[in-house]
């Protein structure tokens, strides 16, 4: 048997490349794939927690953020391909809506 600490360590390490590519990077898909990567680090924790204290109160914030971050997506991408159509780069740098 896995212990609990192993989950909540990957998810921290999982969360912290998150971070680290939020940070770092400046394509918007890139951006939004490390979003998507710390959602799933949290769910990670959510299972874990869940599991470790016998409860399924853990399976179902997992449940909720799963149809967030699916929403997320499906919006997300539909903005940033409406983005590239306008300005024809995904560089946040050089996205700047509020100029002409």
């Amino acid at each position: 048997m896995v212990p609990t600490s192993y989950y909540l360590i990957l998810g921290a390490v999982l969360f912290c490349i998150g971070i680290a590519s939020f940070l770092i990077r400046r394509n918007i898909i890139t951006i939004f794939m490390s979003i998507e990567l710390m959602l799933n680090a949290v769910n990670l924790t959510f299972v874990a927690f869940a599991h470790m204290w016998g409860q399924v109160a853990g399976q179902i914030f997992v449940f909720f953020v799963m149809v967030v971050a699916a929403a997320e997506a499906a919006v997300g991408l539909a903005i940033i391909i409406a983005l590239f159509r306008v300005r024809q780069t995904l560089n946040v740098d050089q996205v700047n809506l509020l100029k002409n």
